[in-house]
């Protein structure tokens, strides 16, 4: 309760908009010692409800860019470095009894006068004590809330590439915000912004030189690729490092405490030793996990540095770096030592060498890591079996002498689990389809054990020929009238050997007002999508109503003449509401994927064209599972996640044409352009002469409001989205 008054407390002060930039705002100044970050926070937020966008911008860039973390490593680094310092050896043979007490304890007291001075000399007065970061200002960065401001103050500030970068890294957080995905949409309409301004500013630099090195290396460009992924290797293991710093601040310590606020006191002085070393231990085994997450994201990358140590041996062997090769091979072996995969690749190197080579062993650092959390994990299993404390495991690689018996299958259970490992939704039998028919002729084809998965299935007869002829001269017309909705140019934004062509039910009624197409076509399209839709509840939700969230009528023609020797798919495998990661078979749900979408729907037209059969593959992407022909009035439906990676086969001869449908439960999602096209359709016919009015609203700035944005309460902003 008390936070939100102190919030509320801080509004109260502030003067009103457009005022005169009030004293006490102006940016910190170049080498003056650092701000709280709570002051600094604080500070930002008066600013910018005062509109005073430059010190707001000054004030929240300040706070991003704070490097706590660095001057606590490089602290750290250098006390454990001065003589005095160090903690004794082990008491010898003859020692009496408490002689290792004192020399502890004083080892103890010398390094916090260290850190304690390197900390006031880098930091000012009070050192990190004073820069400590309080839980509201800790969560706001974890909500990424600072950027929220920040996308606005540089709007106001005309700088429109920052504006969209501070916009973007917002969205990645926080998709379902629906006031900034408006707000996204109008950036992307500003002449001033193109693709490469939506960039993530919280991204370390390590992700874009493992990001580029795997780009060479699927280019077969070992070379090139070697540096990126050496870089991404070095800046993963600093960042590490970075993060184990942190773990032994204040605030870090605060967290740990709030989280086990209720667990009963520690006791005397070694238990409570015993619990403050047990928290940074932990802290310190989830910097791996932190470091192996890409922003955004909840689950990290699983075996992040054994997985950037195979890719560097394999590309260090492609190019003759036999050493190299040997070198990181044996680094990989310090994680899984009986990886036959990997042994077999240090026999190889090694017979290519011929002669032993008695130097020649891991990477330095990567032994160091090793041996290091080793350490570490056998503390925290002690801690584990003997005091009561919590631990969950970050890495599969742990040996399994390192765990007590009794957690041993529990833990190995729970890192081996994968989403695709629960049990699938059990198909519908062919006795509840027939009971949930609600139309003439329409027929059950396949069902999802015939199509070799989970909700799946293929209906027939939802289209005449003569409604198929409709549609079909519908999409040809308002591709004559120049009618792509979907992508502004010749080719499909999938693949260079085909044209593209959308058409939204909006666009159809506004055409058909027009008189550019025919208003059957547009009328039919409109009870075609909501057939779709009753159908799709019917059979896969008849407990739980779905709504029309976007309908696209798409058409793709192969180019004649580029169709010899062709690789790729018309449509990449992906899935509808989550980011498909073949390499672990995760799925991220999450932008730029339509994470709102829960059933997806293709309803084919044609079936006069080569190529362009539908098929569905398993989360690798890679092996096909069922494959459905395309023809008139067949509707395939299945579920959007991860448990129906579909794509497209290439279209290498004629024009394929197919009304695409997503349906959604969330209410707020569905498709207002679905509405405004029904009203335009039944309306007064328009006067002759009179232009078809654009429903797109032009750029307005972002939205303002303090302390955070909210949804909005009336109708849902529109958004055009695109197949």
């Amino acid at each position: 309760m008390l936070r939100p008054l102190r919030w509320l407390l801080l509004l109260l002060l502030l003067p009103p908009p457009g005022s005169p930039e009030p004293p006490g705002l102006a940016p910190p100044c170049p080498g003056a010692p650092p701000q709280a970050p709570d002051l600094l926070y604080a500070d930002g937020l008066r600013a910018y409800a005062a509109g005073a966008w430059a010190p707001a911008v000054a004030l929240l860039e300040a706070l991003r860019r704070a490097a706590l973390g660095r001057v606590r490593r490089d602290c750290g680094a250098h006390c454990a470095a001065e003589p005095g310092v160090s903690l004794p050896a082990a008491p010898g043979p003859d020692s009496g009894p408490g002689a290792w007490e004192p020399l502890l304890l004083r080892a103890a007291l010398r390094r916090a006068e260290c850190l304690t001075q390197c900390g006031a000399r880098r930091l000012g007065p009070g050192g990190a004590a004073r820069l400590r970061v309080g839980s509201a200002v800790r969560d706001a960065f974890r909500r990424r809330e600072p950027y929220n401001y920040l996308q606005r103050a540089y709007y106001q500030l005309k700088k429109l590439d920052l504006a969209a970068a501070a916009a973007h890294t917002f969205f990645v957080a926080n998709p379902a915000h629906l006031q900034m995905r408006e707000d996204m949409a109008k950036y992307r309409r500003m002449s001033g912004v193109r693709p490469q301004s939506f960039r993530d500013l919280e991204t370390p630099p390590y992700w874009a030189a493992f990001d580029t090195g795997l780009e060479h290396l699927g280019r077969q460009e070992a070379g090139l690729a070697l540096p990126w992924l050496e870089e991404a290797l070095q800046e993963s293991l600093a960042q590490v490092e970075s993060c184990r710093a942190g773990c032994e601040g204040p605030e870090e310590q605060e967290r740990e405490a709030e989280e086990e606020e209720g667990t009963g006191s520690q006791g005397g002085l070694y238990e409570a030793i015993a619990g403050h070393w047990t928290r940074v231990l932990q802290c310190r085994q989830r910097c791996v996990g932190d470091v192996a997450t890409r922003p955004g994201r909840s689950l990290p990358v699983p075996d992040f540095l054994p997985t950037q140590l195979r890719r560097l041996h394999e590309a260090h062997a492609q190019v003759g770096n036999l050493s190299q090769a040997m070198e990181n091979v044996l680094s990989f072996l310090l994680f899984y030592p009986e990886d036959e995969a990997a042994k077999t690749a240090l026999d190889r190197y090694q017979a290519q060498l011929g002669e032993p080579r008695p130097g020649l062993g891991p990477r330095e650092d990567i032994q160091r890591f090793v041996l290091r959390s080793l350490g570490e994990k056998r503390q925290l299993y002690y801690a584990v079996e003997h005091l009561g404390a919590s631990f969950k495991d970050p890495d599969p690689w742990t040996p399994a002498a390192f765990i007590p018996e009794a957690l041993r299958e529990k833990l190995r259970e729970d890192q081996e689990k994968r989403p695709w490992d629960d049990e699938p939704p059990q198909p519908k039998p062919l006795t509840h389809w027939k009971d949930v028919l609600l139309m003439e002729g329409v027929t059950l084809t396949q069902d999802a054990r015939q199509l070799n998965g989970s909700e799946r299935a293929v209906l027939d007869g939802l289209l005449t020929p003569a409604e198929c002829g409709v549609l079909l001269q519908l999409a040809k017309d308002a591709a004559e009238a120049g009618a792509r909705s979907g992508y502004r140019g010749r080719r499909s934004p999938h693949t260079p050997h085909e044209r593209f062509e959308g058409l939204t039910v909006l666009k159809a009624a506004q055409l058909a007002r027009a008189g550019a197409v025919g208003s059957q076509g547009a009328q039919l399209l409109l009870e075609v999508s909501e057939r779709v839709r009753s159908l799709t509840q019917a059979y896969f939700s008849p407990d739980r109503p779905l709504h029309l969230s976007f309908t696209h009528l798409v058409c793709r023609s192969a180019i004649e003449g580029e169709q010899a020797q062709r690789m790729d798919l018309s449509h990449p495998v992906h899935a509808d509401n989550c980011v498909l990661d073949p390499d672990t078979g995760e799925c991220w749900r999450e932008p730029p994927a339509y994470t709102y979408r829960d059933y997806s729907g293709l309803l084919y037209l044609n079936d006069d064209f080569q190529g362009g059969d539908l098929f569905f593959t398993e989360p690798n992407a890679l092996t096909v599972t069922a494959q459905v022909r395309p023809r008139c009035g067949r509707l395939v439906a299945f579920s959007s996640g991860v448990e129906n990676p579909h794509g497209v086969w290439a279209v290498t001869r004629g024009r394929r044409c197919a009304l695409a449908l997503w349906h959604t439960w969330a209410p707020e999602h569905r498709e207002q352009e679905w509405m405004e096209a029904k009203e335009l359709l039944r309306g007064p016919e328009k006067n002759e002469g009179e232009d078809v009015a654009s429903r797109d609203p032009g750029p307005e700035p972002p939205s303002r409001r303090l302390p955070r944005l909210q949804d909005k309460a009336g109708k849902p902003p529109r958004i055009r989205e695109e197949l």
